[in-house]
């Protein structure tokens, strides 16, 4: 018929015959594709949880040694001017401020208990029970730290005194919270052939002027 164009089947079904191999060929190049960056994103995802949570827990931490310190720093020094086998009311406050802190954020306090003998005005206390790792928990309550007023540095998870170089000493309360994490982002860099090293702890730290 005029006007009409004739199509020649055996034409389109070679052209289609010619054609499935180059898709075949283009789906398993992307399928390739896919499984080598699968890798690097489940690294990146994995990384930015991990990293996201880990950053939440020190900020946690080091809001409740804040308040752990504070707490401590306003008692009256008495206590301490009178060693005995109980624990001075100052560093009972300090550790039931971050005992209980820790549970009201859905945190394992692993069972710690506060006992433990000083080193001079500082008390550490440990404990890995209640399901934790053996690295556990450890809180470092110091209530003599001394430190210059120019040029100090930040405490320490120690919570040691600094040399305050021939200057008049600013005294406070010093307290660190070590917390285990579970780092996951170790397993998941090893998808490529990397291995991590990271802190198995994260740790707070804060530091109140004492007051009394």
């Amino acid at each position: 018929m005029i006007g009409e164009r004739m199509i020649d089947k055996p034409a389109i079904g070679g052209w289609l015959s010619f054609c499935s191999p180059l898709l075949r060929g283009e789906r398993a190049a992307q399928i390739v594709e896919f499984a080598v960056a699968l890798p690097l994103l489940v690294v990146f995802v994995v990384g930015i949880f991990d990293f996201s949570g880990a950053f939440t827990l020190k900020q946690r931490l080091t809001n409740i040694a804040r308040d752990a310190a504070r707490a401590a720093a306003v008692d009256p020094v008495n206590d301490l001017l009178h060693p005995s086998n109980a624990l001075p009311q100052s560093v009972m406050d300090a550790f039931q401020t971050i005992d209980s802190s820790l549970l009201a954020s859905k945190l394992n306090d692993c069972g710690v208990t506060a006992s433990g003998s000083p080193t001079g005005l500082t008390w550490t206390f440990t404990a890995h029970g209640n399901g934790c790792p053996a690295i556990g928990l450890t809180i470092t309550i110091n209530r003599g730290y001394y430190f210059p007023p120019t040029g100090a540095n930040p405490p320490g998870v120690s919570c040691t005194g600094q040399n305050p170089n021939g200057q008049t000493s600013f005294v406070g309360t010093c307290v660190s919270i070590q917390y285990f994490y579970p780092w996951r982002f170790g397993r998941a860099a090893s998808l490529l052939g990397a291995s991590m090293i990271l802190p198995p702890q994260i740790e707070g730290i804060a530091v109140a002027m004492n007051e009394n």
